[in-house]
């Protein structure tokens, strides 16, 4: 059994120090306070609701995953520290937007958002979990690749 002392994420090295412990109560406490909150919004919620700024809200949510998506790219590509992190916004971000597209759509509009769930967002979230769970991989994979093949069409060009 691993002790508390020890790093949450073995594989992340020695230098990285666990979260603290109030980190974790913290996120026990809100899991479980939603429990009932969601009970509670299943019988108050209306089934239908109108708004105001429907489009803005898309519009706005459409831009962050783009800016998350040229972010993960960005340090894709300078295997940044920040590829883990951002390919795991990125994939969650595209899961929210898959869940949302279905059960928001309009009627004979369902067909149109589980298409482009199982083949865009979904496999796109694929791709960033594997990015999240093996990066080493996937580095090797693409980037490394990439890097050469720019190397050598620049000495073509030079």
């Amino acid at each position: 059994m691993q002790q508390l002392s020890e790093p949450a994420r073995p594989e992340a090295g020695p230098d990285v120090p666990p979260p603290p412990r109030w980190v974790t109560v913290l996120f026990t406490l809100v899991a479980l306070g939603l429990l009932p909150w969601t009970l509670y919004l299943t019988f108050t919620l209306p089934s239908r609701h109108v708004t105001t700024h429907y489009d803005i809200a898309w519009i706005g949510f459409d831009i962050a995953l783009a800016v998350s998506f040229a972010a993960t790219s960005w340090a894709a590509i300078r295997a940044s520290v920040w590829l883990v992190p951002l390919a795991a916004a990125a994939g969650t971000m595209l899961l929210c937007d898959a869940w949302f597209d279905i059960v928001t759509s309009a009627p004979g509009g369902l067909m149109e958002a589980v298409a482009e769930a199982v083949f865009a967002e979904l496999p796109l979230a694929a791709v960033c979990a594997f990015i999240v769970f093996d990066t080493e991989t996937f580095l090797r994979a693409t980037v490394t690749r990439y890097s050469s093949a720019l190397g050598r069409l620049r000495r073509a060009q030079g």
